[in-house]
């Protein structure tokens, strides 16, 4: 197809405007007429998009906002552990999945890419170098875990010869301007007391947002070439061999200019989980009158402390995905924007 019209839901966050980005840069292999972004908060970005303010959670505006596109990506969704209420968890990422696939269904618009998360497959338990073919866990942490399995339930059963559909499951997402590690990272490194979890030995993935972004335009347009080996499928994506949570991060928070005091204070996991359990506690008792989400939880220690590894391979297989920057750039464009800001 070419110059295809084409909505990016949750256009204006970390990842989907990233997303964005990467239709906009000279190497992309799809050409788009229009890129529309429908988001709550309005996109960041200096690239001539048509920007929708709106909730997927409303089917009106969601249908407004498909009229006339060719292609969706829908990355909207709350990333929540524990913060929001639970039904608000589900109407926007389960909600807003059915929503986008009815408005899909309803206008004729033939491809979606939805973005998912390795949460789906989080067990808490150990999971080293699984596939995609990983089973559902048979009891979710939270929320957050439960929706993404639910959105993609939809997805894959809204698969057909009218709405051809894939999935893709973002490894740990860092990057400039990352709103979920750097932050909390380098303020404990500012204040002198820089804290990790575990015993540094387990091992996570991670992936570059710009990487990916690319993952997504690639589904796409092998999508529109006519690649039916990915429809309906759901992918794993990462760009590098697994690490260390903290001691990836390590490396990003020194080459930003900052000091990690004291050098190696590591927190047990036995103990770090019955300080999350404490947490937790505390929150809920302050629930009534403010709703928070520790910094320290059950769920966080077992995250950074637990083996979970795989690799990209079927990606690369079936849709063409490679990373499009290396591990090394992808570190050193962390650092500068941390540098720089």
């Amino acid at each position: 197809m070419n110059k295809p019209t084409i909505l990016i839901t949750g256009g204006s966050g970390f990842l989907g405007s990233h997303i964005v980005k990467e239709f906009f840069s000279r190497d992309c292999p799809v050409k788009p007429k229009e890129i529309r972004v429908l988001d709550m908060k309005e996109y960041p970005g200096e690239e001539d998009v048509v920007y929708i303010q709106g909730d997927t959670r409303d089917y009106e505006t969601v249908k407004k906002a498909c009229e006339g596109v060719d292609a969706v990506i829908h990355s909207a969704a709350v990333i929540d552990w524990g913060t929001h209420p639970k039904q608000y968890v589900c109407d926007v990422n389960v909600g807003g999945t059915e929503n986008m696939i009815r408005a899909c269904k309803e206008l004729g618009i033939g491809y979606m890419v939805f973005t998912s998360s390795l949460d789906a497959l989080f067990t808490g338990k150990p999971l080293r170098d699984i596939d995609d073919n990983q089973p559902y866990p048979e009891k979710f942490h939270n929320m957050y875990s439960r929706s993404k399995v639910e959105g993609e339930k939809l997805v894959k059963a809204a698969n057909d010869a009218r709405l051809k559909t894939s999935m893709l499951r973002p490894s740990d997402i860092y990057g400039p301007a990352d709103p979920y590690h750097m932050n909390a990272l380098i303020g404990m490194a500012k204040t002198g007391f820089y804290v990790r979890l575990g015993n540094g030995r387990s091992k996570s993935q991670h992936v570059f947002v710009g990487n990916m972004a690319h993952a997504h335009v690639m589904a796409l347009s092998e999508m529109l070439k006519g690649n039916e080996k990915h429809l309906g499928q759901a992918y794993l994506i990462t760009d590098a061999p697994a690490h260390n949570f903290f001691k990836f991060f390590d490396q990003i928070v020194l080459k930003a200019g900052y000091k990690i005091r004291p050098k190696n204070l590591w927190i047990p996991w036995g103990v770090a989980y019955s300080i999350g359990a404490v947490s937790e506690f505390i929150a809920l008792l302050a629930r009534p009158f403010k709703r928070y989400n520790p910094g320290l939880s059950r769920f966080a220690v077992n995250y950074t402390c637990t083996d979970f590894t795989f690799n990209s391979k079927r990606a690369e297989e079936d849709f063409g995905f490679k990373p499009k920057y290396s591990e090394e750039e992808a570190i050193e464009i962390t650092a500068a924007y941390y540098r720089k800001s």
